[in-house]
């Protein structure tokens, strides 16, 4: 199965699929933070490293609270609403200069590395299309020309 990134336009707000809860089940809270274990790791590679802590607790918080996000969307325990309170994802990230290119090159390191998931395909697909659509709901900042 290829894994399409689709450039939306700018300030579109794409209807969200919700997560098959059957995801947390086969991947485990173990395998949900390993995997945003691994972005991270990446993304402070990537031509978006800027937009995250590159080092450290800071890191390792990210790692954590991002995880925590996830593991909660996907119908385990309300870790993060419990540690941050509700997510508002889009606020907290309203002090980053997020881009659609920025955007893109987020969803690049998730489309190499959720392959490598023990993951049936149909749930493969709900958690890319998930990432996929949410993922424009953080851009807000048009691209310079």
């Amino acid at each position: 199965m290829e894994l399409l990134i689709e450039k939306l336009p700018y300030g579109f707000r794409p209807d969200v699929v919700d997560f098959d809860k059957e995801i947390l089940t086969v991947l485990g809270e173990a395998g949900i933070r390993k995997l945003i274990a691994d972005h991270y790791d990446r993304l402070i590679e990537s031509p978006i490293k800027h937009l995250f802590p590159s080092k450290g607790m800071g890191l390792e918080l990210a790692k954590k609270h991002s995880a925590d996000f996830f593991i909660q969307r996907l119908g385990g325990p309300d870790y993060f609403n419990k540690t941050r309170g509700k997510p508002m994802l889009a606020t907290r990230h309203g002090h980053f200069k997020i881009t659609p290119r920025g955007r893109i090159e987020w969803l690049k390191i998730y489309k190499e590395l959720l392959p490598q998931l023990d993951l049936p395909e149909h749930l493969l697909k709900n958690y890319w299309d998930y990432l996929h659509d949410f993922s424009n709901w953080m851009v807000n900042t048009p691209e310079e020309e």
